[in-house]
């Protein structure tokens, strides 16, 4: 579905992404990996084009993506759910949501993505009418990923959707993930710091270090490696 090819990005002068390749098949769930400043977030905004790609190539579902302006990508059915989660605070939950729906996709099949998303996050339900900006963090994600999944997309990228919550919350997001993958058979891409976790979700992993690709392969491989469990599983 998603193919990366010896991928390059930054910003201004500074390299930040030195060669990227990477492959998500069709209804995987995919984890990157990495420490802070590795590059996790420029690959996302990279795939989703509001950073633009020196050299390399980025190919979606067979289309090559050099030419196809980031307003255009959710219509191919890519969705970036970002870091901090940037909802608009002062529109409702529904209005927050709604606004993922602006693909064609996403406005044909609004009221079954809405009722999925109410079910998967009952407590969306329930402040629908609340403002986004007075909802608690954990609950501000839930809307940012409920906004994605509003577009029908065939491809949900995730970055660092635990970022500020608590561990209990974090751990109740990526059961919600799980749930939806399994449920919808979506394919999913995530951006994570929480190892442990991302890997228990994954199919695949790969660690991102320094802009580079240092390791790769199955969540078990991974978790057995001993350079991810001394550095990223504490063992």
């Amino acid at each position: 579905m998603l193919e990366l090819d010896d991928l390059h990005a930054g910003y201004g002068g500074a390299p930040v992404l030195k060669g990227v390749s990477l492959r998500v098949q069709e209804g995987e769930f995919v984890a990157v990996v990495g420490p802070n400043g590795a590059g996790k977030t420029t690959l996302f905004k990279t795939i989703s084009g509001t950073v633009a790609a020196r050299t390399g190539r980025i190919r979606f579902r067979g289309e090559d993506l050099s030419s196809v302006p980031a307003a255009r990508r959710p219509h191919l059915g890519i969705a970036h759910v970002p870091e901090g989660r940037q909802l608009f605070p002062s529109l409702t939950v529904m209005e927050n949501l709604e606004m993922g729906a602006t693909t064609a996709a996403g406005r044909r099949d609004w009221a079954e993505n809405l009722a999925r998303v109410l079910d998967w996050f009952p407590i969306l339900k329930e402040r629908r009418n609340q403002l986004a900006g007075t909802l608690s963090g954990g609950q501000q994600q839930m809307v940012a990923v409920g906004r994605g999944l509003a577009s029908s997309p065939h491809l949900l990228m995730l970055d660092e959707p635990s970022m500020g919550l608590a561990p209990a919350v974090a751990e109740f997001i990526f059961e919600r993930l799980a749930e939806i993958r399994r449920q919808a058979g979506l394919t999913i891409l995530l951006v994570e710091q929480r190892v442990a976790e991302a890997l228990d979700s994954a199919d695949r992993g790969y660690v991102l270090e320094a802009g580079r690709i240092a390791l790769e392969g199955p969540q078990e491989t991974l978790r057995r490696d001993d350079r991810v469990r001394q550095a990223y599983l504490g063992m």
